[in-house]
C-alpha cells in the first residue's frame, strides 16, 4: 500500500463539520482554538452553529475548511499515533485545500495558514464585483471539449478552464456574459449538462488577478519551510518541495487551473494505491474513483471515519 492524503476545497463546507471530532479529541479542538486566536474571530462558533450564510462567506469558508482538515490531521497523529510524514508519499489539496496540505506537511504554520486563507477569501471576493463573474460545470465532457467551449463562448470576454476535476467534469470560469454563452452552446459540443455554480466570484481565471497580487503581498511576509512530504501543486499537477517554488505556485494558483485530474494521475503513475481525504465531505474521494478506478479511496472527517482510516493505515 502506497498512500496519499488529499484535502478538500470550497464547496465541502457544512454547518457542524468538525464538531464531533473536536468533542472527542483535545488535539483536534486545539486546532480550532488556534485558528480562532490567529484570526481574532470566533470562527469555530460559525463552523459548528452557523448561520449557514455566514459560513458560506468565502472569507469564512476557506479558514473553516482548513481548520477541519488540520483537526483531522492532529487527531490522526495524537490519538492514533499515525504521523503524516511517516505514511504518506504525497499530499495534495483542491484549490484552498492546497493550503491545508502545506500546513499538514509543516510548510506553513496553522496560524499563518489561517490568516493567509482568510486574506485569500477576502481578496477573491473583492477582485470582481458581485454579478459580473460566474462559473459553470460542464458534465459529460473532458478537458479538450471544455477548452473548445470556452474559446467559442469567450467572444472577447474572459472564459477559462478553472477546474479539470475528472474525465467527465470540467468547470469554466469568467465573465457572466461568457458563462451565459457557455450554457447556451454547450449541447452543440456534446455537453450533457452545463450547470451554473452558486459561487460569489469567478475563481481560477484571469479576473482574479487583483487577488493574486494581494496574495503575492501576503505570502511575501510568511515563513515557508520545505514540506515534510512533497505537495502536489494545482498548477503543476506535480510535486513542489522548495519554499520559493511553493510561494510562486500559490500565487499562480489564484488565476490558474486546478489540474486535479492530472494530479491524481501523477500520483497513480508514481505508485500511489490508496488516497484518503482528510476533512469535511467526500467530494475528492468520489473524484479519485472516477479518475482512476484502480485507486482505493476513503474520507475521514468524523471520529468514526478517522478510526477506520487509522485502522487501515496500521
Amino acid at each position: 500500500m502506497s498512500v496519499a492524503f488529499v484535502f478538500p476545497g470550497q464547496g465541502s463546507q457544512d454547518v457542524g463539520m468538525g464538531k464531533a471530532l473536536a468533542d472527542a479529541s483535545p488535539a483536534a479542538k486545539a486546532v480550532f482554538e488556534e485558528v480562532d486566536e490567529a484570526l481574532g474571530q470566533n470562527l469555530s462558533d460559525i463552523i459548528w452553529n452557523g448561520p449557514k450564510d455566514d459560513l458560506t462567506l468565502t472569507e469564512n469558508t476557506q479558514p473553516a475548511l482548513m481548520a477541519v482538515s488540520l483537526a483531522v490531521v492532529r487527531a490522526l497523529e495524537a490519538d492514533h499515533g499515525i504521523k503524516i510524514a511517516n505514511v504518506a508519499k504525497f499530499l495534495a489539496g483542491h484549490s484552498l485545500g492546497e493550503y491545508s496540505a502545506l500546513a499538514a506537511a509543516g510548510a506553513i504554520s496553522v496560524a499563518d495558514t489561517a490568516r493567509l486563507v482568510k486574506r485569500r477569501g477576502q481578496a477573491m471576493q473583492k477582485a470582481v464585483p458581485v454579478g459580473q463573474g460566474a462559473m459553470a460545470a460542464l458534465l459529460g465532457v473532458g478537458l479538450d471539449v471544455a477548452e473548445k467551449v470556452a474559446a467559442e463562448a469567450a467572444e472577447g470576454d474572459v472564459c477559462q478552464v478553472a477546474n479539470d476535476n475528472e474525465p467527465t467534469q470540467v468547470v469554466l470560469s469568467g465573465s457572466k456574459a461568457a458563462i451565459d454563452r457557455v450554457l447556451a452552446i454547450g449541447k452543440a459540443h456534446g455537453v450533457r449538462r452545463a450547470v451554473p455554480l452558486p459561487v460569489s466570484a469567478p475563481f481560477h481565471c484571469t479576473l482574479m488577478q487583483p487577488a493574486a497580487d494581494a496574495m503575492a503581498d501576503a505570502l511575501a511576509n510568511v515563513t515557508i519551510n520545505a514540506p515534510s512530504v512533497p505537495v502536489i501543486a494545482n498548477v503543476l499537477a506535480g510535486p513542489m518541495t522548495a519554499p520559493d517554488e511553493i510561494r510562486k505556485n500559490l500565487i499562480k494558483q489564484v488565476t490558474g487551473t486546478v489540474r486535479w485530474r492530472e494530479s491524481v494521475l501523477y500520483m497513480t503513475a508514481n505508485g500511489i494505491t490508496d488516497i484518503y481525504e482528510l476533512g469535511s465531505g467526500k467530494v475528492l474521494a468520489g473524484l479519485v474513483r472516477r479518475i482512476e478506478k484502480s485507486l482505493s479511496s476513503a474520507n475521514a472527517g468524523t471520529p468514526e471515519e478517522l478510526a477506520d482510516v487509522a485502522a487501515a493505515l496500521k
